[in-house]
């Protein structure tokens, strides 16, 4: 059996049934693997340990022993490089491993979301869409039509000239003048006749208009 067979759990070539392997499984694989070397590089960093003390103790007592400490050190050494080398290439697929499931789930859950899209647009169609929006602004422009017809006033009745107010308001006026005239006493009314136009005397014409002036300088 390969390697790559006994590290994603496959079976010999007489089994009839091949296991699928998923990104899951992989991934999970990758770290038990991961774990395995870990240990073993644990293992071997204590081995140049025990080397090294070896090779301190014996350095000048006894050169050939401290000499194949060394050799042995040096070994170990290079076997740790490749685990760690093989470390570095695990975590490499591992992560590649999580992001390809992780765009698996993304391009899934939009699979899905662009099937809810289809479904609904299935049951709509361009030309009601646009049947909806004709009623829709019709009703919006009956509406302002509506409020129109309330807001405006001009139906209740044809405009009054400001003239013609304001030449009433002064005959008014000039009636309550007249009243407080009468009112207060001794002072005549105005005659409704032009004095020029009078065929009385001079004298009496004379008083008329003193009168008149009177009348005048009271009321101003």
């Amino acid at each position: 059996m390969s390697f790559l067979g006994r590290l994603f759990g496959g079976k010999s070539d007489g089994a009839k049934q091949e296991q699928k392997v998923t990104t899951t499984l992989a991934i999970q694989k990758l770290r038990d693997t991961e774990e395995m070397l870990l240990k073993k590089q644990e293992h071997l960093e204590g081995l140049i340990k025990e080397q090294e003390t070896i090779i301190r103790a014996n350095g000048t007592k006894n050169k050939k022993i401290a000499l194949a400490a060394l050799k042995r050190k040096k070994r170990i050494e290079k076997q740790l490089e490749t685990v760690e080398g093989t470390l570095t290439t695990l975590e490499n697929q591992k992560d590649a491993l999580e992001n390809v499931n992780t765009n698996v789930e993304v391009l899934k859950n939009m699979g899905m979301a662009a099937k809810a899209l289809k479904t609904v647009h299935s049951n709509m169609d361009t030309d009601k869409v646009e049947d909806l929006m004709d009623e829709v602004r019709e009703q919006q422009q009956i509406a302002e039509e509506i409020v129109h017809v309330i807001t405006d006033h001009s139906g209740y009745g044809q405009q009054i000239d400001e003239d013609d107010l304001l030449k009433e308001l002064a005959e008014m006026e000039q009636e309550e003048l007249d009243r407080q005239l009468l009112d207060a006493g001794g002072l005549p009314v105005a005659p409704q006749t032009d004095p020029r136009g009078a065929t009385s005397s001079s004298s009496k014409s004379k008083d008329l208009d003193d009168e008149l002036e009177a009348l005048k300088q009271w009321a101003s």
